[in-house]
């Protein structure tokens, strides 16, 4: 492992990918646990330094690495994640990290939160390796939708086939997007979808490690993983005790305007996952950290990690 300055580190997972890791660590002595956070498609986790040094104000110490086809882990292939099922390949990063968060500290309970794409691959963590969680959140998630993974994997099939693995997949990308987007004409932006709080949509638009068009490859693999997500029998993985916050905004079109949270919900409590908590914010969108209502949602992080700490 590579020591970087402050707190940051690299870590070689077990194909020999440098993945880079952000950790902040509270000043205080009186720790209470450890949130390691997983970030979305097309973001990186230098994103969630504020909500980061919140959680530090509060005893928490946190890591959050960069995907792979991410940020600074991968900054001259932003969108392409590598070969073959990248995502069990995030999936298995995670794991990796938590391996390094329990051995640097070894008597704290840890906490998995992921957001959007991240909620996706921690969903599927805590079907494979959910008792090494104390308590897991999920923003910006979303549910079943068998018909849609389908035609989405099948389109980018067809896509991978006939542009190759590495290339941008710019059909399936307008197909998510420009229908996330378009519920909120008139647009001021192509990002609108993500934030009622214009000045973070402009410091993402802004952002150089944001916005990439992701690779063909990791749309097929994406929707296949999704498509595993959801079948019972890997729910029915999910250790029932553990606790589960799913929290998104009314009107973010990733969980179908609160509709998708509701049916994961229901999913994960007919799996029998015994403590499964919702919170949907009026009028909020896709990135709830970076609401305009954010204070609200930090409070509402805040109550549900401590607890579930003891």
């Amino acid at each position: 492992m590579i020591t970087l300055s402050l707190n940051n580190f690299y870590f070689k997972d077990k194909l020999g990918k440098d993945i880079y890791v952000y950790k902040w660590t509270p000043e205080s002595s009186n720790i209470k646990g450890v949130v390691q956070i997983a970030h979305g498609m097309a973001e990186h986790a230098g994103r969630y330094d504020d909500f980061a040094k919140f959680l530090n104000k509060n005893g928490y110490i946190v890591y959050a690495d960069d995907h792979r086809g991410h940020g600074k882990t991968s900054p001259n292939e932003l969108g392409y994640m590598g070969d073959g099922d990248v995502f069990h390949l995030m999936v298995n990063n995670l794991k990796d990290l938590t391996d390094i968060i329990k051995k640097e500290n070894p008597n704290l309970p840890v906490f998995l939160l992921g957001h959007s794409m991240g909620s996706f691959i921690s969903l599927r963590y805590s079907e494979l390796y959910g008792n090494e969680l104390k308590a897991l959140i999920l923003s910006g998630s979303n549910g079943k939708q068998n018909l849609k993974f389908s035609f989405g994997a099948l389109v980018a099939k067809i896509e991978m086939k006939r542009k190759g693995p590495k290339a941008p997949a710019t059909l399936m990308d307008r197909l998510s997007f420009g229908s996330f987007n378009s519920k909120f004409k008139p647009n001021r932006t192509n990002c609108d979808w993500l934030t009622r709080n214009t000045d973070e949509v402009d410091k993402y638009i802004k952002d150089k490690l944001c916005g990439s068009i992701h690779s063909t490859s990791y749309f097929y693999y994406l929707l296949k993983g999704l498509k595993k997500n959801y079948k019972y029998k890997n729910l029915n993985n999910i250790p029932k005790n553990l606790p589960i916050l799913l929290a998104s905004g009314k009107s973010d079109p990733v969980g179908m305007m609160g509709q998708g949270v509701k049916n994961l919900q229901n999913s994960l409590r007919n799996a029998g996952v015994k403590k499964v908590d919702m919170i949907l914010y009026d009028n909020a969108r896709h990135e709830i950290l970076n609401e305009i209502n954010k204070e609200e949602v930090y409070s509402d992080m805040i109550n549900f990690l401590n607890k579930n700490r003891i």
